[in-house]
């Protein structure tokens, strides 16, 4: 073999050095573009997320600021009535007395869950799901961080029996797993029936 032809065999670093870095690029690019494409439901969810946890905090703050611990205002008689309660366990009054640094690890894993969920998938009604979820969890973990506890303030009765005390936060949970159930039985039907008529 010709001493030209055995150099120009050899790998070149300059070029495998090159190609690294395009791939680098593309990938990064493709990160950007992502994110670029993301752009309006990261805004919307943003927006949901100031609103809701907002909200939550606000109406926590009026429940203490006018109703003492464990005080009642009766709204419609037998039916519905605000009550000040503080929740050392989760949503609902559950898990109580477990310990608040197993919430947050809790609360903290959920969040970087959804948050990942909310950037891979692409059904608004998805995102939606994930922006309520992510609302109610905040709107707990501040309360959790900042007092120790969760403010709850909703009572009903049912059928006589009252029902556990929760809070906006909760209401958002509680609505984002239900909507995001109801997303994932809908997405399977439609595989199915797409696989039947295929």
């Amino acid at each position: 073999m010709k001493p030209s032809e055995t150099n120009h065999c050899k790998p070149n670093k300059k070029d495998a050095l090159g190609a690294s870095a395009k791939q680098k690029g593309g990938t990064a690019l493709s990160f950007t573009q992502k994110i670029q494409n993301k752009a309006p439901a990261i805004f919307t969810c943003l927006l949901l997320l100031a609103i809701l946890v907002g909200l939550d905090q606000w109406t926590k703050w009026a429940i203490v600021k006018n109703i003492p611990l464990d005080g009642t205002l009766v709204v419609v008689p037998g039916f519905f009535e605000l009550t000040y309660v503080r929740n050392y366990g989760a949503a609902f009054s559950s898990f109580a007395g477990i310990g608040m640094w197993f919430f947050y690890i809790l609360t903290i894993g959920a969040i970087v869950v959804m948050v990942y969920a909310f950037f891979k998938t692409k059904d608004s009604k998805m995102e939606f799901a994930l922006a309520l979820i992510l609302a109610g969890a905040i709107g707990n973990l501040i309360d959790r961080l900042f007092f120790g506890y969760v403010r709850d303030f909703f009572r009903f009765y049912i059928f006589g029996a009252p029902f556990a005390v929760f809070n906006i936060a909760d209401v958002c949970i509680t609505l984002g797993f239900i909507l995001l159930l109801f997303v994932m039985l809908y997405d399977d039907w439609k595989e199915r029936k797409a696989a039947q008529n295929g």
